[in-house]
């Protein structure tokens, strides 16, 4: 039915755009085609109420708007072209008021969609909004940008729609309602923000799913030790101030070598009831034993010394930028697990890792740094090799089939981007209903 008021609707624009298709003197049928404009222009997908979010009907409006546009002036430029062999030259005036007012209809109608599209799409970016602008305005491949970004924007709508109207299906299983509540854990280089989300659209997928989340809040670099010491606190805090006993930690990159120290040395183990490391350096980076040796000391001071100075304006406390990069090297890895126990009893521990399939698949800065990653420490999710994730007694490797691969910032949803074949949130509500089931 959808697609029936999609047809009428690009009949009514191609009339109202070239009018003189219409019957002379037949004011049925031009009014028929004004009000089949008005129609389309706002109420462009009239069964969209079935999509449970405002911001995805007015997405997928923008795009049924551009598919008008794209056909209906497909349609008008053939009709002007034939108005044109029929009145030029000596009717110039009469065909060129006709081209303007074609102009103008189609304008308002591909204006009303792209406008619509790039004011709620998430999954355009900046990267193809960029190209839409640029290339609108070369003939040809301003039809090939528009047939891609509405691809994109019609993707993005039918995603979406499946996984609200899962979330709603499953709403009162509460499968991500964990005996303990959980506690995300950031890696190294950002902080924990309301504004801006280190784990994406993941909190918000978890807590529709019945989740209770808390956050590590620690400063953005320090040393494993020090940043384990502010885990601990926090996790004291949590647990003393909301009597749930304990804690399911899922730890991202550095965070996962952070909480090993805090549970294994600093006695929080009492007060976890599992531990989930995702993209953590288990075994290090050789590349960065190699950064390190190769980069003058006075750059690595000067680097360091801006960096701190930046996050303490942030709210950073005490930022320590090179006892977190020197952490993460494959040596200083190797004299700490040394000092760690394998596992930590009385806690389930399992980890999490994944790979790009190649470079240029991965998000900067991650397409520049896999490939040295991947010189000496072999394949990578852009930061961390593949043989540095596995600890605990359960390991999940993910990877996808194509050219594109999952990073280490897609693994928290860094991107917000949706990735053909692994459904980032998706994979964390059955994180947490795995939990769940193993009574945790």
């Amino acid at each position: 039915m959808s697609w029936l008021f999609g047809g009428l609707y690009t009949v009514a624009v191609f009339c109202c755009a070239c009018p003189g298709v219409l019957p002379a003197g037949n004011l049925w049928a031009i009014l028929a085609a004004v009000l089949g404009f008005g129609a389309a222009n706002l109420f462009p997908r009239p069964f969209s109420r079935r999509t449970p979010s405002r911001r995805l009907r007015v997405c997928a409006g923008g795009c049924r708007l551009l598919e008008i546009f794209l056909l209906s002036a497909f349609l008008t430029f053939g009709w002007q072209l034939s108005q044109a062999f029929r009145l030029l030259p000596e009717g110039w005036r009469e065909w060129g008021l006709g081209v303007l007012w074609a102009v103008l209809v189609e304008a308002l109608v591909f204006w009303n969609g792209i406008l619509r599209v790039y004011l709620t799409s998430v999954q355009l970016g900046i990267k193809l909004r960029v190209i839409g602008i640029l290339c609108g305005w070369i003939p040809g491949l301003n039809l090939w940008a528009l047939a891609r970004i509405v691809r994109t924007a019609e993707e993005e709508v039918r995603f979406e729609r499946e996984k609200l109207l899962l979330d709603e299906a499953r709403r009162e299983e509460r499968i991500c309602a964990t005996r303990y509540p959980l506690l995300l854990v950031h890696g190294v280089f950002f902080r924990d923000s309301k504004a801006l989300n280190y784990w994406g659209r993941i909190p918000g997928e978890l807590e529709k799913n019945g989740a209770r989340i808390f956050y590590g809040n620690h400063q953005s670099a320090a040393s494993v030790a020090d940043s384990a010491a502010e885990l601990t606190a926090r996790i004291r805090e949590i647990v003393e101030s909301t009597g749930c006993g304990k804690v399911n930690i899922i730890a991202h990159s550095k965070g996962g070598l952070d909480c090993r120290w805090a549970l294994s040395r600093l006695g929080a183990a009492p007060m976890v009831a599992s531990l989930t490391t995702v993209s953590s350096p288990h075994r290090g980076c050789i590349f960065a034993d190699y950064l390190l040796e190769k980069i003058p000391p006075q750059v690595q001071q000067s680097m360091a010394a801006g960096y701190n100075a930046a996050l303490k304006k942030l709210g950073d406390q005490n930022p320590d930028f090179m006892a977190a990069v020197t952490d993460l090297t494959a040596s200083a890895c190797g004299k700490r697990n040394s000092l760690l126990p394998p596992d930590v009893p009385g806690v389930f521990c399992q980890s999490v890792g994944s790979k790009l399939n190649r470079a240029v698949s991965g998000k900067f800065p991650l397409n520049v740094s896999y490939p040295l990653v991947k010189h000496f420490d072999g394949d990578n999710d852009g930061l961390v090799a593949e043989t540095s994730f596995p600890w605990g007694e359960k390991y999940t490797f993910l990877t996808v089939a194509g050219k594109r691969g999952i990073s280490h910032g897609d693994m928290v949803d860094l991107n917000r981007e949706n990735i053909p074949g692994f459904d980032v949130r998706e994979f964390y509500v059955q994180l947490a209903a795995d939990l769940k089931n193993r009574g945790l």
